[in-house]
């Protein structure tokens, strides 16, 4: 039997260029450090972060009939792209009053701006689902976001005045969004007390 395949689609070498062009500024977020250690004791980057994250949403998403994973892993890729430009600011430092959304999101505007318009879109939309955390996905997203960081916590190479404490109560509102979230937390708990009395 013969079968005939159509050669691929090829897309327009502007709209190449452009996604090329975007993927090449993202590359800084692997230079972009947060407050979290690697097991190694080497602070940890951004884009190290989310590929765990990702990681994270891939294994969960299909125990969850409930959940869209393609898009659980499409909102973890997105929920930090913002920081290439501005930066992580750790958690502890953060200040209820002011809301680092607003930048983070403009910054995602600015690093989406080289891409053809519906792409650009589609990666604020991510982003905005992600910030507003109603969807089961979004809220699945948020939630273990804050968990994979007290997972690395609890067993990266952390100074030796590391604050375990902070972490008992850290991302506690996202966590318990959703069943799974719950049975979750109650590990990362478990992990961060063994921790603590090492």
């Amino acid at each position: 039997m013969n079968v005939h395949l159509m050669p691929p689609k090829s897309l327009a070498t502007d709209r190449l260029a452009a996604i090329v062009t975007f993927l090449q500024a993202t590359a800084d977020l692997k230079d972009t450090l947060r407050s979290g250690f690697t097991n190694a004791g080497r602070q940890e980057s951004t884009a190290e972060h989310t590929w765990r994250l990702c990681l994270f949403a891939m294994l969960i998403g299909d125990e969850l009939p409930d959940c869209d994973t393609l898009r659980l892993i499409k909102l973890c890729i997105v929920h930090d792209l913002g920081k290439v430009i501005s930066g992580d600011i750790p958690a502890i430092y953060q200040n209820a009053d002011e809301d680092k959304s607003t930048q983070e999101r403009a910054d995602l505007i600015t690093l989406c701006a080289p891409l053809p318009d519906d792409l650009r879109d589609e990666i604020v939309a991510l982003w905005d689902e992600y910030n507003a955390a109603a969807t089961t996905e979004a809220k699945l997203a948020k939630g273990l976001d804050k968990l994979e960081t007290i997972f690395q916590q609890a067993t990266g190479g952390n100074p030796p005045d590391f604050d375990y404490d902070f972490n008992l109560t850290y991302g506690a509102e996202h966590t318990g969004k959703h069943p799974l979230l719950g049975q979750l937390r109650d590990l990362a708990d478990i992990a961060t007390r063994a921790r603590m009395t090492e």
